[in-house]
Parts: C-alpha cells; sequence; structure tokens
C-alpha cells in the first residue's frame, strides 16, 4: 500500500528526503527479518538519527494513526521485525554510535543500532567482556537483542540480555522520552519501567539509547565435545561436569547437525567416532589443576558409558573450530527450510520432556528429518524440521503447524515456554496461551495501552488488542 503523499512529506521534514526509502528493493530488504512466514509490504522505511526524529516520528504516527515496526539488523527468529500490512519501517541503522565509557562503573552507553559485535570488539580492547553472543552477532544489533531479550550461547553463566542492561532511554507510544534507571546497580524507587522494554519488541516504545554493563574478559577458555549414545547420558554429563567446574557454556546437539555442518561448512568431526548426541562444553582452564579436574570428569564419564568419545581444545583455533560444529548449525540449515521451535522448560524436566517431544516427532513426521540442538545448560530446546526436496513450503509449513498444538501442549503440561529466545513476534502469537494465563495476557494488554494509547507501536505483534 502506497503511503499518502503529505504523510511522505511530513517524514522528510523530520528524517531528510535521502533517509525515507519506498523503492519495491528497500521495502523488502528493510520490512523482513530471517523468518519466511509473511511477504514484507511496508509502505516507506525511515532512517532516524536522533532522539528528537523518533520522537517527532512517534508523534506523527499518532496523529495520523501511521502503524510503526522497529528494524534493527533483522536477524530475528519471530517476525517480530516483519512488516506485513503497510506499516511504516523504522530502521535504527544510523543510530549506531557508541556514545561513551564509563570505567568506573564498566558501562557503555550507546545508541541501539550498534552491532552486537561491535560492542563486543569494543569492550575487548578494553580488556573488558561484553557476554550476550550468538551466531548472529556480527549483523544483529543492540537494539533488538534488548527488544528480544537475546540469549544465545552463554547464558548458562552469564544470563540473558536483560542481566546486562541497566539503563534504557526509549521513546514511548505515546511519543515521551523516558530515561530509565540510568545505569545505576541499586535503585529502589519503585517500579523498574526499563524491564517491561526489554523483551517487549517494540510494542510498548523504541529504545534510542542504552546503557550496557561489561564484565572481566574471561581467561583460558578451553572447549570439549563430547559424544553420547543417547540424550540422557548429555544430561548427566551435564551434572558432573557442572557439580565440579564453572561453566561458561553447555550446549548439545545431534548427528545429524554434525553431519551437516560438516559437509556443507567443511568443519572437520571433532573425532572418528559417530553417536548420536554430542554436548559441548566452556570453562576457564584457569590452572592446570582446573585441566586435569576436567580430564577426571572426562574419563569419569566414560567409565559411567555417559560418554563414547571427546575432545579438548589445546589453543583458541582448535576453541574456535570445535565452536564451528555449534555455531554453524543455524546457517547450515537454513538451506533446507527449517521449521523451528524454540523451547525451554526447567532443567530439571528436560529428558522427560525431550523424550515426550521425540514422541510426538516421531509420529507425526516419520520422514521428516529432525534437527536438535540447543542451550541445553540453561533448558532451552531447538526442534528444528527440515523441509523434505520434493514437498513445497505452504504444504510443510502448513503439516508443520499442524502438529504444534500438541507441540505446546506438551510445553504447558511441564510448565515451560513456547518462545525461550527468539521471541513472541507473529510466529509465536497464537500459541502465547500455552505459556502465559489470561489474566496475565489481560495485565500486558492493558500495559501495552498505558504506553501505546493509539496502538501504534508494532501493532499485531505478541498478542491482537
Amino acid at each position: 500500500m502506497p503511503i499518502a503523499p503529505d504523510i511522505l512529506a511530513r517524514l522528510h521534514a523530520i528524517v531528510g528526503e535521502s533517509h525515507v526509502k519506498t523503492d519495491d528493493d528497500s521495502l523488502k530488504h528493510w520490512g523482513c527479518d530471517w523468518t519466511k512466514v509473511r511477504a514484507p509490504a511496508p509502505s516507506a522505511i525511515v532512517f532516524p538519527v536522533s532522539v528528537d526524529q523518533v520522537q517527532g516520528i512517534v508523534r506523527l504516527a499518532n496523529e495520523v494513526k501511521l502503524a510503526l515496526v522497529p528494524s534493527g539488523g533483522r536477524t530475528g527468529l519471530s517476525a517480530a521485525a516483519v512488516a506485513a500490512e503497510g506499516e511504516v519501517v523504522v530502521s535504527f541503522d544510523r543510530m549506531n554510535r557508541i556514545l561513551e565509557f564509563i570505567p568506573e562503573d564498566r558501562l557503555v552507553r550507546l545508541q541501539p543500532g550498534v552491532v552486537t559485535a561491535q560492542l563486543q570488539a569494543y569492550a575487548e580492547e578494553r580488556g573488558l567482556y561484553y557476554p550476550v553472543d550468538f551466531a548472529s552477532a556480527g549483523s544483529s544489533q543492540i537494539g533488538g537483542n534488548i527488544g528480544t531479550n537475546a540469549g544465545g550461547i552463554k547464558v548458562i553463566k552469564y544470563g540473558m540480555t536483560r542481566h546486562w542492561v541497566l539503563g534504557l532511554k526509549v521513546v514511548t507510544g505515546k511519543g515521551d522520552v523516558l530515561d530509565l534507571n540510568k545505569g545505576m546497580m541499586k535503585n529502589a524507587t519503585g517500579y523498574d519501567l526499563r524491564q517491561l522494554f526489554i523483551g517487549g519488541e517494540g510494542t510498548l516504545g523504541f529504545v534510542v539509547e542504552a546503557m550496557m554493563k561489561l564484565d572481566r574478559a574471561p581467561r583460558d577458555l578451553r572447549v570439549m565435545v563430547l559424544g553420547t549414545p543417547d540424550f540422557a547420558s548429555v544430561m548427566k554429563v551435564l551434572a558432573a561436569f557442572q557439580k565440579q567446574l564453572d561453566l561458561t557454556a553447555f550446549e548439545f546437539f545431534s548427528e545429524l547437525s554434525t553431519q551437516l555442518v560438516t559437509r556443507h561448512q567443511g568443519v572437520p568431526r571433532p573425532f572418528d567416532a559417530a553417536t548420536p548426541f554430542y554436548a559441548l562444553l566452556e570453562f576457564e582452564a584457569t590452572s592446570d589443576k582446573v585441566v586435569d579436574e576436567a580430564m577426571a570428569l572426562f574419563e569419569s564419564c566414560v567409565e559411567e558409558g555417559w560418554v563414547v568419545d571427546g575432545v579438548m581444545s589445546q589453543n583458541q583455533t582448535q576453541a574456535k573450530t570445535l565452536w564451528r560444529l555449534r555455531e554453524g548449525i543455524s546457517e547450515t540449515i537454513s538451506h533446507y527450510t527449517p521449521y523451528k521451535n524454540d523451547l525451554s522448560v526447567l532443567i530439571h524436566h528436560v529428558p522427560a520432556f525431550i523424550a515426550d517431544i521425540d514422541g510426538i516427532v516421531a509420529d507425526q513426521y516419520p520422514d521428516f528429518r529432525v534437527v536438535w540442538f540447543g542451550h541445553i545448560g540453561d533448558g532451552n530446546l531447538h526442534l528444528n524440521i527440515l523441509k523434505p526436496d520434493d514437498m513445497g513450503k505452504d504444504e510443510f509449513f502448513a503439516k508443520c503447524g499442524s502438529v504444534n498444538t500438541r507441540i505446546f501442549e506438551t510445553v504447558a503440561r511441564y510448565g515451560g515456554s513456547v518462545s525461550a529466545e527468539h521471541g513472541v513476534g507473529l510466529t509465536k502469537k497464537p500459541y502465547l496461551g500455552y505459556s502465559r494465563s489470561p489474566e496475565e495476557l489481560a495485565y500486558m494488554k492493558a500495559v501495552k495501552l498505558v504506553f501505546d494509547p493509539n496502538n501504534v507501536m508494532n501493532p499485531g505483534k505478541v498478542f491482537d488488542l
């Protein structure tokens, strides 16, 4: 749907004519994320460079009832950044500066368009560490990470994005600017409104600045990949290692994942033996004693029958190669049009939960290839079903969608989440009731109306009003 000429002229006046795009290529490029479930169809893309410009766009949206969709690195997997209904996309690509470093507090004040890897490199240059990390770190933006409360591969040690956000400046759906928490570690002055915007997917307002906490850099990281005969053994390995070592990561993936990654990305197998599942764990080898403890744990797991074979990195190059076995999965399976589920339950429930889900998958998808991987150390499982070559995309997605009810009923039975780290957006919106009670949803909708009474901020995402 073309944007009205008078509204287009007012957007030009706010951000400059050269920073509003309406050509087809731009609409397609900035109107989507990594999902393929909805075709992008925005009416315009705007590129603000300041808080005042964002505020001007939001106030215009309220005046003329214009729907806005935030756009960062567009690496999301829930269609939260998809503009499919003629919305105006607000891209933060130009708001990409690191504004201030406060060394005494280990704080970085930055704009939302800063790329995750850029913040990681900035921290490293100062002998510090930004630990939120995932495969899309090279293109995802901090504003999007905050909007989805991104997780990734280090959650077992460092937590989700919300653990690292000490201050937010936001433009609410009403067009007000709020400066929330201002970087303080301790602030007991009532409601912490900052937390509502973390994970809010841009439905309450847009993040225009953030104050991000940094940590000390980890020392002498070692990576182990262990092959296990079954999934239950993965959990036993986790318990054994976590009891004695302070793990910075604990991931798992299946043999099919390994076959695909080694084939498509040229990554060598970790060892000759092929096992049904693999555990990848990482820890700080701060002394020879820690390394010896890790090797003793490995040998104990072999004796118990929980581990068939394994390898430990001896240098950073080997560590990066071993990590590619896990981090290369998402990119590799994207060539197969996967249907993704991002689930989580308490670690206590994981063995029984995955057995139940495996039963559903075997019953409903007997001819489909299923790729399991995930951040098992924090209870997060990624279930990926690969489209057969001889099946059309629409038929495939319809088949997968028809089984979601059984999968999410199982999630609800274990008190889990239908979206551990990918957000709700459009793809998980129909299933939100499996993780949130009717009373919770009513409160969430009421909060939305307080901050965004005209429903201009990413409307239709998370839930419908």
